[in-house]
Parts: structure tokens; C-alpha cells; sequence
């Protein structure tokens, strides 16, 4: 059985930027630096344009990951694409990235690489890297490419009413290239992935609500325009309950891969937590005995950008030189559902 283990990775947020003061100057959220800041650890995050969509910025992500592992788009035997924000409702974002890659349809001999959407909103990522490290390990796939990708941008609400959900979330994507490898030294050793769904509707978007007729409802009952309440159309979050249970299910996941490993966190070199909050993560830390400098953070930077923040903290850390074969890697995240997980890397 061959090992999976990350062979490239890529990172891409668009250059917009957008700090906390913006959001009170430009946007009128009755804010300030300080508040958020206190709150969560975050300064800044990165807004898309008009007209770009979760696909296009894991599109950019995704060449930089092929690079980096010296592969071609053609060498990929699957797509898995972890969003909450997808370019539509249906189809999957995955189909919209895979057709920028234009050259899979060149020739004689076109590749029509499957593509999969996973919708685990802030675990996305860790729960597609199991199911592409599985695949990989089962010898069912050489090469696949695991993007997370998110617009949040254009489903925030810009006035003081959100500020709690607002002040957090920003895009960006990130990319990783999981192949099979004989190098006993590396691979991806172990997961562990759980969910809960008492807590579904702790931190959701209740928009798509499939159990309405119609599912969003018209002014007359009969004919258009639609009417969308504000607590329908934006997300909603009990900030208390998400907290608490981020920190047990992390602590938990992250105790449970290192205890089946025979591992203690003095063992681990770096650890990749999902970067929803920094209050979240440094206790989480704290509580693990875990050293600041083993920690890797950028979310004052980029905000939450929830099935992105993983990858894109791999391929920082990579480009920084942090991130050096033969490193031990923990892999922690937590998000909606509620959904969570873990995972070691012998990188």
C-alpha cells in the first residue's frame, strides 16, 4: 500500500484589502480596531472583486500547488473541492475550476478529471484530505488536488447588525497536491474526523432551506419579487456555543491522532490549527502545553477564510522556509455542522 503524503501546495487571496478600521469608515459598522482585534486577533482580511468566485481563486491557488509538486494538471486523477461559498447552489465549484484548466480538453485525447465538492465548511479541508489520502492509499488515484476556496464577501452583512459574523470572515484559497509515495518517511500517518449535528444551527446561513415551499419566499405567495428576512439571508452564529465547543472538539481530536500515534505535542514540530479565531487557538494551545513558536498563525492578515485557512497557512510556511521535510505536522480544525478534525503529517 502506497503512502499519501502533500507533494505541493498553493496559496492565492486577492489583493483587495480591507482592515478594521474600513469596515467602520467605508462600510458604516459601528466598530473599531480595537474591538475586533481584542475579539478574535485579526487586523485585516482580503475581499474578491465583483465578478470573482470561490473557483477562480482556487484556479490561481492550484497552479501554484502543480509547480510546486512538478506536476501538470493532466497528472491529476481527481478534484476535491471544499467550500461553503460556492460560485452557485449547484452544480459543485469543482466543475467551474476544472474548466479553466483549458489544456485537459486539448487534443485528441482529452482528461475529464472528476471532480468532487465537499461541503464541511472550517474542517473542509482536513475532511477532503482524508478522503484523497484514502483514495491515494487504496491505489485508486496517483495525484489529487484538494482545494479550499472562499468568497465570503459577497454573503456578509454590512451594517452593525452583523458586526460579530462580519468582523470575521475574508477570501482567499488554498491548494494542496496529495500523491503516492514508497518514501516510508513520509505520508500522512493518521486522521481523525468528527461531527455533531445537535449544533447545526449554532453557526449556519438558513437561506437554502429545502424543507420551505418555496424555498424562499415570495412577496405575494404566488409570484416574485422574493423576500428574504435578514436572519434567513445572512449567517448566524451563537459566538458562545461555537467557542466552547471548538476548544473541547480540538483539544479532543488533537489529543486522539497523537494518542493512537504513541505521540505527546512535544513530538510535533508545527502545528496548523484553522484560523477562525485566535482567542480559540491559543487556548487550545495552552491547554495542550503547546509553545508559541511551534504555532503557526496568519489570521491577522486574512481573517477566517474557513476551508482555505489550513492550506494557505502550509503554503506560507513553506515559502517562509518553516516548513521543512522531515517535519512532524499536526493538522487541527473545527467549523459548522458542527463538524471537526485532525490529522499527523510526516512532511
Amino acid at each position: 500500500m502506497p503512502n499519501a503524503y502533500i507533494s505541493g501546495v498553493g496559496g492565492y487571496v486577492p489583493p483587495r484589502v480591507v482592515t478594521n478600521d474600513d469596515l467602520a469608515k467605508h462600510y458604516g459598522i459601528e466598530t473599531t480596531h480595537e474591538w475586533i482585534h481584542q475579539r478574535t486577533g485579526i487586523e485585516e482580511r482580503r475581499y474578491a472583486d465583483e465578478g470573482v468566485a470561490s473557483s477562480e481563486m482556487g484556479f490561481y491557488a492550484s497552479q501554484i500547488a502543480l509547480k510546486h509538486a512538478n506536476l501538470s494538471i493532466r497528472d491529476i486523477d481527481m478534484i476535491i473541492f471544499a467550500t461553503l461559498s460556492p460560485d452557485m447552489n449547484f452544480p459543485g465549484s469543482g466543475c467551474f475550476m476544472q474548466r479553466r484548466f483549458t489544456e485537459l480538453f486539448e487534443g485528441d485525447m482529452p482528461k475529464f478529471v472528476p471532480a468532487l465538492d465537499i461541503r464541511n465548511q472550517c474542517s473542509g479541508f482536513i475532511y477532503g484530505l482524508a478522503v484523497g489520502a484514502g483514495m491515494v492509499q487504496a491505489g485508486t488515484a496517483k495525484n489529487i488536488l484538494l482545494v479550499g476556496a472562499e468568497t465570503h464577501s459577497a454573503a456578509l452583512d454590512f451594517t452593525t447588525r452583523g458586526r460579530t459574523v462580519t468582523s470575521l470572515f475574508g477570501d482567499g484559497a488554498g491548494a494542496a497536491i496529495i500523491s503516492a509515495t514508497d518514501d516510508p518517511a513520509r505520508g500522512l500517518r493518521k486522521w481523525q474526523l468528527g461531527a455533531d449535528g445537535r449544533g447545526a444551527e449554532s453557526l449556519c446561513m438558513p437561506v437554502w432551506d429545502m424543507r420551505q415551499r418555496p424555498f424562499i419566499p415570495l412577496k405575494d405567495g404566488v409570484s416574485g419579487p422574493a423576500t428574504i428576512a435578514p436572519e434567513m439571508l445572512w449567517p448566524q452564529m451563537d459566538g458562545k456555543q461555537v467557542f466552547r465547543n471548538a476548544v473541547e472538539k480540538m483539544c479532543h481530536s488533537l489529543m486522539g491522532v497523537c494518542f493512537e500515534m504513541g505521540l505527546s505535542t512535544d513530538d510535533i514540530d508545527l502545528f496548523a490549527f484553522h484560523q477562525a479565531n485566535l482567542r480559540i487557538n491559543s487556548y487550545v494551545a495552552d491547554t495542550l502545553g503547546i509553545p508559541p513558536h511551534k504555532l503557526l498563525h496568519n489570521i491577522h492578515k486574512y481573517g477566517n477564510t474557513t476551508a482555505a485557512t489550513i492550506p494557505l497557512l502550509l503554503w506560507e510556511a513553506y515559502e517562509e522556509g518553516k516548513l521543512k521535510p522531515g517535519m512532524k505536522v499536526a493538522l487541527c480544525g473545527f467549523g459548522a455542522g458542527f463538524t471537526w478534525g485532525a490529522a499527523i503529517i510526516d512532511w
